[in-house]
């Protein structure tokens, strides 16, 4: 039961939420002071920030948002954990694309490699404040998630890097099967000896492409090497780092899943620089079909997923929750496909 500013200096219980003034009381600070905080204000000292921020949540203190904003108003805060891969821009194109026809706008920010954004970023959008949050490879602690919340800002994840809280809606694809079709494509083809560069092994979407190459591996009774298994980050620099110690040892690989098409352009720089002929001494799998995929020499055997659909499904579901409408799922993993191209062919 919460208690509730009776407007003549006292409490009584009411089972609704208490106004600012009352946050204000019980913490000894001004109403000003509890309207700055929940403005994302920087002149507010961190410990009366905390103490403010304590209080919000233990009255379960959430702003009300106001009426539904005419179409074309409000903006959308897109959140990438890294920039500078064409996967990203595939995201930013699916965004840019759903929020065109809604006429709103995109604002554009970068973790620097993090998972989960700083005080500062935090701070930032609760000032703005936008429509939501569109987070991209990164997730936010249950604070900071308790935060937006409190102030109506609702967010969703693409390709998370982990179980969400409940009621977050998240969009991504389906990545174990990803990882079975590439890795049935090269068994088919005879290798036995399958390596794969993986990407980070605390992001969902890396463990479930891995998954799906050891379960393949398991439905044709081949055991996999664990020397074979190496964990890279998506990026060229990991392919081919990973990919000059895996194409150097005594018994190599005869094919290897790269995870992401950026680390398998690495994989081919390696090859190439040892001497190794694609596909004829060596099968290359990518995963995304990034448009640069059927560009590079030879055109990669990829796995296609709907990274621009992605951007596209997550920013209608974001827009639906902004304007007070329930969306249709709050899981959403779109399909993916493998693409055969001339990157891989069969074990000589």
């Amino acid at each position: 039961m919460a208690e509730l500013d009776t407007g003549q200096g006292g409490l009584t219980s009411a089972a609704a939420t208490p106004t600012i003034a009352t946050i204000a009381r019980e913490v000894g600070v001004s109403v000003p002071t509890v309207s700055k905080v929940l403005n994302g204000r920087a002149d507010v000292a961190p410990a009366t920030r905390e103490r403010v921020e304590a209080a919000l949540e233990k009255h379960q203190y959430r702003r009300r948002r106001p009426a539904t904003a005419p179409l074309g108003t409000g903006l959308i805060d897109l959140v990438f954990h890294r920039l500078g891969s064409g996967w990203s821009m595939e995201i930013i194109r699916g965004v840019e694309a759903a929020a065109a026809e809604s006429r709103t706008s995109v604002i554009l920010s970068e973790l620097g490699g993090e998972h989960r954004p700083p005080a500062t970023w935090l701070d930032t959008t609760i000032a703005r404040p936008p429509l939501g949050v569109l987070l991209v490879a990164a997730n936010l602690s249950e604070a900071q998630h308790q935060q937006l919340d409190r102030r109506s800002i609702p967010y969703v994840v693409i390709d998370t890097d982990g179980e969400p809280p409940a009621d977050v809606a998240s969009v991504g694809s389906d990545n174990w099967n990803g990882g079975l079709q590439a890795t049935r494509h090269l068994l088919a083809l005879g290798h036995r000896r399958i390596a794969m560069i993986t990407g980070p092994w605390d992001m969902l979407c890396s463990r479930a492409r891995v998954d799906g190459f050891r379960s393949a591996h398991d439905e044709a009774g081949v055991v996999v090497d664990p020397a074979l298994v190496r964990e890279g980050n998506f990026y060229t620099e990991a392919g081919f780092d990973q990919g000059m110690e895996l194409l150097s040892l005594p018994d190599r690989p005869t094919a290897v899943f790269a995870g992401s098409d950026m680390q398998a352009l690495g994989l081919l720089r390696a090859a190439h620089q040892l001497g190794l002929r694609v596909p004829e001494d060596l099968s290359v799998v990518g995963y995304d079909d990034l448009p640069l995929a059927s560009w590079v020499g030879p055109p990669l055997t990829t796995v296609r997923q709907p990274l621009a659909e992605m951007g596209a499904a997550a920013t209608q579901i974001l827009l639906d929750i902004a304007r007070g409408r329930s969306p249709k799922v709050r899981r959403l993993n779109l399909s993916t496909e493998l693409v055969v191209r001339d990157s891989t062919a069969p074990l000589h």
